[in-house]
């Protein structure tokens, strides 16, 4: 995973309500149970958190679910308690597991936020069907980008809809940068899907699985972009076999110290990543000519491209070669 932005973690995190919510009833809770989980969110919206916590901990205990969330959160954020992260993370996974759509969310969030990218997708991916706007978010990125999930273009524009949908400002515009490389069937039939998944969410079905779409380029969503309450997400998958070519070619091109214009390969989470990718393509890329490598730096990723080209002529021509020679690309300016 690469860097994270805490203060990202920590909005998205802090989001998170104590169930049950004021004048609604939780999914999990009822009865007397429900009254004493609600008594203990009205003492620790007092400012009560010791009251809270000795309401909430015998619940939890006996296998309430609202009350591990509640509980997990005071451990979290060390109200009434200690603060205990691991504790807090136990208590979430046991609320996950009977359902609590809030504790899948932030459950999967906190194992994104630990580096546990690959098993924190099964818990975003259930509080996505359930239509939590945080965990759609990182979902339709994933599988926009093809890393952690597998590639899906209509999966990751439904979901990105449906993010958008719920007023979350970046998915807005997460949603307009998938509109430049998504090809409009697809996109029609990922708001399809999307309405599709919107009405089973309110009738209580989970959402049809989407088999993967074909995708002709591999840009990343800039993670740029990321909301400030969400963890920046990794770019595209490695890059495909070299393809031979032959060393003895004359290059197609020439670049030109001091030019201002470049290529750019993907997005990596980290230079290591970045690099490594450079290895493995820079020899199918011996045509364009003595390019060299730019790792760059933005935010939480390193942006890996090449050049340097007098013109954006030139790099398109090297980009279209580069394309020709199986890899992926598009033009730039330099930083």
């Amino acid at each position: 995973m690469g860097t994270m932005r805490n203060g990202w973690m920590a909005a998205i995190l802090a989001a998170g309500a104590l169930y049950p919510a004021q004048g609604a009833t939780p999914p999990a809770t009822g009865g007397m149970a429900g009254e004493r989980v609600k008594m203990g969110v009205d003492a620790w919206r007092a400012g009560n958190y010791d009251s809270a916590i000795t309401i909430w901990r015998p619940l939890a205990e006996g296998g309430n679910a609202d009350a591990q969330f509640n509980l997990a959160q005071a451990y979290r954020l060390g109200r009434g308690v200690t603060a205990d992260q691991k504790m807090a993370m136990d208590l979430y996974l046991k609320a996950a597991r009977q359902g609590h759509q809030q504790a899948e969310a932030t459950y999967g969030l906190m194992l994104f936020q630990n580096g546990d990218r690959k098993g924190a997708m099964p818990w975003l991916q259930k509080a996505a069907d359930h239509g939590d706007p945080r965990a759609l978010y990182v979902v339709a990125t994933a599988m926009f980008n093809g890393d952690p999930l597998p590639k899906d273009w209509v999966g990751a524009y439904a979901r990105m809809t449906r993010a958008a949908a719920s007023g979350l400002p970046q998915a807005k515009t997460s949603l307009a940068e998938m509109d430049q490389y998504i090809p409009a069937d697809q996109r029609e039939k990922g708001q399809a899907l999307a309405r599709q998944m919107e009405g089973n969410a309110a009738a209580g079905i989970l959402p049809a699985s989407t088999p993967p779409s074909p995708a002709k380029v591999t840009p990343p969503i800039r993670t740029t972009e990321l909301p400030p309450s969400l963890p920046a997400q990794p770019a595209p998958p490695p890059p495909p076999a070299p393809v031979q070519v032959a060393t003895h070619a004359a290059p197609l091109l020439s670049p030109v110290q001091g030019g201002r214009w470049r290529v750019q390969f993907g997005a990596f989470s980290n230079q290591g990543k970045a690099k490594e990718a450079w290895q493995h393509m820079a020899g199918r890329l011996a045509p364009l000519g003595n390019i060299q490598p730019y790792y760059v730096e933005a935010g939480a990723i390193t942006r890996l491209q090449a050049g340097p080209f007098v013109d954006r002529a030139a790099a398109t021509r090297a980009c279209v070669a580069s394309k020709a020679a199986g890899q992926d690309c598009f033009v730039t300016a330099a930083p």
